[in-house]
């Protein structure tokens, strides 16, 4: 299926869904009129904003039924996800990726000093099975939440204990057990929720095991043969051998297992007040970068024997405070202090060598987001100030696997420390002029500081011992909203976002490729954006909702990886090789802009449709011709048809992806054409189904299938192709 077929496709669904939708419901004005959290930390209608957000609630994301939150979103049709690997995932929103959106979890800041540029997979190392819903803002948003929200923010929001409403301890819980085929994938989650009218505790463990995926047979639009593993290197007697996989749909040394733990506590102190404490812990087993695993070496067939992720924990621990002000100006004061401990490793050895070269981060992060509420007399006012204090320690060294000897390596980032500051202080402004008309408006300044010691120079015979940052930055936003009806908005939104250079940035050193080597570079500058975007919404005969989001966003500043000096020369000596000097610098700028239209319709009793298309496109300003940006998706969407009545919900849904030609891609970037055939990555689409029924109230039984023709595909920019024929079973008791 080509990206014209795709086009069609949707285009007649969606004409379709707009001109035959009979309501017998009013869930369309529900959705217009949902509540959203993460705009401005505060509950406020979706409605009333002038942002495009997306929501995925709890019962959505329960029918959905994905292992991980990065599955979880690409299934939503939400957003486009990469993938190098089974145990990743890595989102995008509006052409942007990686370190350049930000993650929440729970008003917590995931992203930390070594959140790189290229391909993140920290989405998931949060829980899907204890999600309360997931938000997602789209387009510049530093206003609010500081660096990094360059295209957005993905805010994942875990359930909250729930208080007992009588005078008696009550204690109820429940448990999901899942099985998925196309990864052998088992998941076991159980809770508790303990409560009296003062205090509650929420406890929730997740245990997942995951085998090695298959891929889809049925070769659709690609090349029967693309994508198949014919090989894996095996160790036998000492020695690395190239074995013939039996089956070589099934993607050898891809599976990982992960465990989650969350426990919440909420303590009432008064009428006003609520306390909260969120613990949440979560390890893995190593995890595959299945992508290395499959590059092709002339001489030995595959370039790699071993390549993985170290377990990658993350450990956090966070206070809240929730506190109704009576009497004086301010109505609400809202806090969290948080700590954040993350372990991160990277393990490779090239094929037929024993060396094995292991790196391992420690990162520690503290932070803390206090802010105070004025919501009077239309005018909603939110001043608030927020910190983050991160460090993190970097080893290295060298494994002989034959031997079992060890030796010294070059550590990722400096070996003697490396620190990152930031203080902020920010206001956020909604002012209702009539019932028709607000004007949203906001300001945020930024003070960032970063230091890094080289304190063993063996690998880096530096001039410098140290590199050090300081500077300030400036962001806001102004945005006015107008209700031509009760049921219709139009909103245009101007902000800005900026991403700091970060220890990844600034002070990694490493091989990019052999005779090439990555050095610190002290003059980097935040990056910036720039937004503008038109977002509009509608109730169409009570039944229909219409929604359209049109943006156009420039980019300036950006860090790219360019030839540069080091000590006068463009050459340096570097792990027993001369090498050419490479160094992080802000020399791109670029525009992107692109739209969404999003369309849900009570169709009939029971029956509901919805259907949303999203386009991207990304240009780098030059002296000449204008090239492409990395991390644009081509265009994707999804279509869907659902079904509830009183125990049943169903859904059959069609996510379809266009074509992205090589041409398009930003070759040598971050886009991974070596992973992509020699045109580029073809377009595919999957239908899928999804039923649960509840037996009684106490137990709900889930089926579900993806990617029902078992079509042969992969994401774009991903390095594993995506699951074949996938059947779900899951089961689910409350008490």
């Amino acid at each position: 299926m080509n990206s014209i077929h795709s086009w069609r496709i949707s285009s007649i669904l969606l004409i379709l869904f707009t001109h035959t939708a009979q309501s017998q419901t009013d869930s369309s004005s529900q959705t217009l009129n949902e509540v959203v959290v993460a705009a401005n930390r505060i509950e406020q209608q979706r409605f009333e904003l002038p942002q495009q957000i997306t929501v995925l609630t709890s019962k959505e994301m329960e029918v959905l039924d994905n292992s991980t939150n990065a599955d979880l979103l690409q299934q939503s049709g939400s957003l486009a996800v990469q993938k190098s690997q089974l145990g990743g995932g890595s989102p995008v929103i509006r052409g942007f990726e990686a370190s350049r959106i930000l993650l929440v979890i729970d008003d917590v800041r995931m992203n930390n000093l070594i959140y790189r540029a290229g391909h993140l997979q920290n989405i998931i190392t949060v829980d899907p099975t204890i999600l309360d819903r997931l938000e997602i803002l789209y387009g510049p948003s530093s206003t609010v939440y500081g660096s990094d929200a360059l295209g957005g923010v993905i805010h994942l929001r875990t359930r909250q204990p729930a208080f007992s409403a009588s005078n008696k301890a009550v204690v109820n819980g429940g448990g999901t057990i899942r099985y998925a085929s196309a990864s052998q994938g088992q998941t076991i989650h159980a809770f508790v929720n303990a409560s009296a009218t003062a205090i509650a505790s929420l406890t929730s463990i997740s245990v997942s095991s995951f085998g090695d995926l298959r891929m889809g047979k049925q070769s659709g639009s690609l090349d029967s043969a693309w994508g198949k593993r014919y090989y894996y290197v095996d160790r036998i007697n000492g020695v690395d051998s190239l074995v013939a996989n039996a089956d070589p749909y099934l993607q050898k040394f891809s599976g990982y297992n992960q465990i989650d733990i969350l426990e919440k506590l909420s303590y009432r102190g008064g009428s006003n007040t609520v306390h909260g404490l969120n613990l949440q812990f979560t390890t893995s087993t190593d995890v595959p970068r299945y992508d290395r695993l499959t590059d092709p070496s002339a001489s030995t067939g595959l370039k790699y024997a071993e390549w993985y992720y170290g377990p990658q924990e993350r450990f956090m621990a966070a206070y809240t405070l929730d506190h109704q002000m009576n009497g004086g100006f301010f109505s609400r004061l809202k806090g969290v202090a948080s700590y954040q401990h993350v372990v991160e490793s990277r393990h490779s050895r090239s094929f037929g060598k024993a060396e094995r070269t292991d790196r391992v981060e420690s990162v520690a992060v503290a932070g803390y987001t206090v802010f105070v509420e004025h919501d009077k007399n239309n005018q909603l006012l939110q001043i608030g100030i927020d910190g983050q204090y991160s460090t993190v320690g970097s080893t290295a060294g060298i494994y002989n696997v034959s031997t079992g000897a060890s030796a010294e390596q070059s550590t990722r980032y400096p070996d003697g420390g490396n620190s990152m500051n930031f203080v902020a202080a920010y206001i956020s402004h909604e002012s209702k002029m009539s019932s028709k008309f607000a004007i949203h408006d906001g300001l945020r300044l930024t003070y960032t500081s970063l230091h890094s010691l080289f304190e063993d120079t063996t690998f880096f015979p530096f001039p410098f011992s140290d590199v050090t940052q300081n500077y300030l930055s400036l962001c806001g936003n102004l945005g006015v909203v107008w209700h031509p009806t009760a049921d219709s908005k139009i909103a245009l939104l101007a902000s800005s976002g900026f991403r700091a250079p970060n220890v990844d940035d600034l002070s990694k050193v490493f091989e990019s490729a052999p005779g090439a080597v990555i050095v610190p570079n002290p003059d980097l500058k935040p990056e910036r954006t720039w937004g503008l975007e038109l977002n509009t919404a509608m109730l169409i005969a009570h039944h229909i909702t219409w929604e359209n989001n049109l943006y156009y966003t420039i980019f300036n500043n950006a860090i790219v990886t360019q030839p540069g000096k080091f000590n006068g020369k463009d050459s340096v000596a570097y792990d027993g090789l001369y090498s050419s000097v490479l160094t992080n610098q802000n020399e791109r700028s670029a525009y992107l802009y692109g739209f969404n239209s999003t369309v849900t319709a009570d169709i009939a009793a029971y029956w509901k449709a919805s259907a949303t298309i999203t386009y991207t496109y990304g240009r780098i300003n030059t002296d000449t011709t204008a090239v492409p940006l990395d991390h644009i998706p081509p265009v994707y969407g999804r279509i869907g048809l659902g079904y509830a009545k009183k125990k049943i919900l169903a859904e059959a849904f069609v996510l379809f992806n266009g074509e992205k030609a090589i041409k398009n891609y930003f070759l040598g970037g971050e886009d991974n054409e070596q992973y992509a055939t020699s045109l580029g990555m073809p377009s595919w689409y999957t239908l899928n189904l999804r039923c649960s029924y509840s037996v009684c109230d106490y137990f709900i039984l889930r089926l579900g299938v993806d990617n029902v023709m078992d079509q042969n595909y992969r994401t774009f920019s991903s390095g594993i192709q995506a699951p074949g024929r996938n059947l779900i079973v899951a089961a689910h008791v409350k008490f």
